[in-house]
């Protein structure tokens, strides 16, 4: 079993460790690990990715790969070939860019196949994908973060033809990250951002075990 797990922040400033979608793309890539034997886990870092948006030019109907983005090409061979795909996700507006633009090139690759023929089935057809989504605010916050990041991340990959894997009735299209604390300081336009890292794993473990128990039905 394979875990594939993008990080979708936009911040190309950052550092990787400084990184909270890709933080919380370690912790979910190191508790895989912990918990298989010999299975293998790889985080893809959108931020260093070039995507761009698709035209509609109709030519990966034959290729079913984009011509404009050999970056999406190789993101979408990984996720061809990987058992789990994760999609970590900060609300932007709702979401960030390039994972707009990566979703809706896989959306066109399928569609213009399934709207020729509505039993066509995509190299990435029933493939389970958990999303964990994140924002600056609180737990006051989730309820939006779920309906602007989790919920159209989720629409976008049933058309796909992936599965979102849902936590619970309530949270039935994965998982939302509060803050702790969020602090402005001087010289800054942007807040510190403090976690509650412990709570984090344990709630990012809790949601991996569902993720893998819909592969192994």
């Amino acid at each position: 079993m394979n875990l594939l797990c993008i990080s979708a922040s936009n911040i190309a400033h950052q550092s990787s460790e400084n990184s909270t979608s890709y933080r919380i793309c370690q912790i979910a890539t190191d508790k895989f690990s912990a918990n298989c034997n010999g299975e293998k886990s790889r985080i893809i870092e959108l931020r260093h990715k070039v995507i761009q948006p698709c035209v509609g030019c109709g030519k990966c109907y034959e290729s079913h790969r984009c011509v404009q983005s050999d970056d999406f090409n190789d993101i979408y061979d990984e996720i061809v070939c990987t058992d789990i795909l994760l999609i970590v996700s900060p609300h932007y507006a709702p979401i960030p860019a390039k994972l707009a633009a990566l979703l809706e090139k896989m959306e066109q690759i399928t569609f213009l196949h399934w709207c020729k023929d509505n039993a066509w089935r995509s190299e990435v057809f029933g493939k389970p994908v958990g999303i964990i989504s994140h924002g600056g605010g609180g737990a006051r916050a989730l309820k939006s973060y779920k309906r602007m990041v989790n919920d159209t991340i989720a629409n976008a990959l049933d058309t796909i033809q992936l599965k979102p894997v849902s936590l619970n009735s309530k949270w039935d299209t994965g998982i939302s990250i509060p803050v702790k604390k969020a602090v402005f300081n001087k010289g800054s336009v942007f807040p510190s951002q403090e976690y509650d890292w412990e709570l984090i794993a344990d709630t990012v473990s809790n949601y991996l075990e569902a993720v893998r128990e819909v592969f192994g039905r």
